[in-house]
C-alpha cells in the first residue's frame, strides 16, 4: 500500500478515536491524554519543516474541532511540528537516519522511541496544558503534564504495535 494512503488512513482512524473516545474519557482533571502527536511523532525522517507544520495544523485543527478548543490543540501540534526537524537533526546519528525507516518502536527501538516521544510530548503538553490554565501555576501546570504524559505515552505505545509494522523487508 502507498505509504501516504496508510498515513491517510491512519490520520483519519487517529483523529476519530482522539475525538469519539478519547476525548469522552472522563477519568481525572489531571488525565488528559492525547494520541494525535503520534501522527506528528511518525512523519517520515527526511520531511521539511513546512510539510510538518501544515500536516501538524490540520491535524490539530482537526482535532479541535472535535474538542471545541480553539486553536489549543492546533498551535500545540504546530509548536512540535515546527520544532521536529531541529531535534531530530541534533539527536541524528553520525550517519544520519535511514530513510526507510519510520521513527517508530519497531524501526527505531523501545528505548530511542520513548525518549523522542518523551521529549515531544512534554513539549506538547507543556504549551497546551499553559494555554488551557492561563495562570502561572506550576505545580497544576507539572501535575497535569506529568499525569497526561505517562497517560498518553502507553496509549501511544500501544497504538504503535497496533497500527505500525516494521519498514524493513
Amino acid at each position: 500500500m502507498n505509504s501516504w494512503v496508510k498515513y491517510s488512513l491512519n490520520f483519519i482512524l487517529i483523529i476519530l478515536v482522539e475525538g469519539l473516545v478519547i476525548n469522552q474519557l472522563d477519568i481525572h482533571e489531571y488525565f488528559n491524554p492525547m494520541v494525535y502527536p503520534m501522527l506528528i511523532l511518525m512523519l517520515p525522517f527526511e520531511l521539511g519543516i513546512l510539510p510538518t507544520i501544515i500536516i501538524s495544523f490540520i491535524l490539530g485543527i482537526s482535532v479541535d474541532a472535535f474538542s471545541n478548543t480553539f486553536g489549543l490543540h492546533a498551535s500545540s501540534a504546530m509548536l512540535i511540528g515546527y520544532l521536529r526537524p531541529t531535534i531530530l537533526n541534533y539527536i541524528k546519528p553520525r550517519d544520519g537516519f535511514d530513510i526507510s525507516l519510520l521513527p517508530s518502536i519497531q524501526d527505531m527501538g523501545v528505548s530511542w522511541f520513548l525518549g523522542y516521544a518523551t521529549l515531544f510530548l512534554s513539549i506538547h503538553h507543556l504549551w497546551f496544558f499553559s494555554l488551557e490554565i492561563l495562570k502561572f501555576d506550576v505545580l497544576l501546570i507539572l501535575a497535569k503534564i506529568f499525569c497526561s504524559m505517562l497517560f498518553s505515552l502507553a496509549l501511544i505505545i500501544l497504538l504503535q504495535y497496533i497500527l505500525y509494522t516494521p519498514s524493513r523487508k
